[in-house]
């Protein structure tokens, strides 16, 4: 799935794109060391393309196209783990460890 990282500034500025692996995972980190920062960051999860890819009659447009999650970072030395559980009618996410 394609995954985009932003940081929400006065303008948005995209700081990354990835593919995650056949596990749903990033091979590594999407940011580390000096580059986190406190703000307010997004990602933003291609989840109707994933679902496209992957069954030709999946519906267009489908219920979930992108699933957007704007969170925080106010200590930027901690690790912040943003998983994403999926289907194609609904998700959950939480600061995993």
């Amino acid at each position: 799935m394609k995954v985009e990282l932003w940081r929400m500034e006065y303008a948005p500025v995209r700081l990354r794109e990835i593919l995650t692996n056949q596990d749903g995972r990033c091979d590594q980190p999407l940011l580390e060391g000096t580059a986190v920062q406190a703000g307010i960051y997004q990602l933003v999860f291609h989840a109707g393309d994933y679902y496209r890819i992957r069954d030709a009659s999946f519906p267009a447009p489908s219920f979930l196209d992108q699933v957007i999650i704007q969170f925080g970072i106010t200590v930027p030395d901690q690790h912040y783990h943003v998983p994403l559980l999926l289907s194609p009618y609904g998700y959950t996410t939480y600061r995993g460890s």
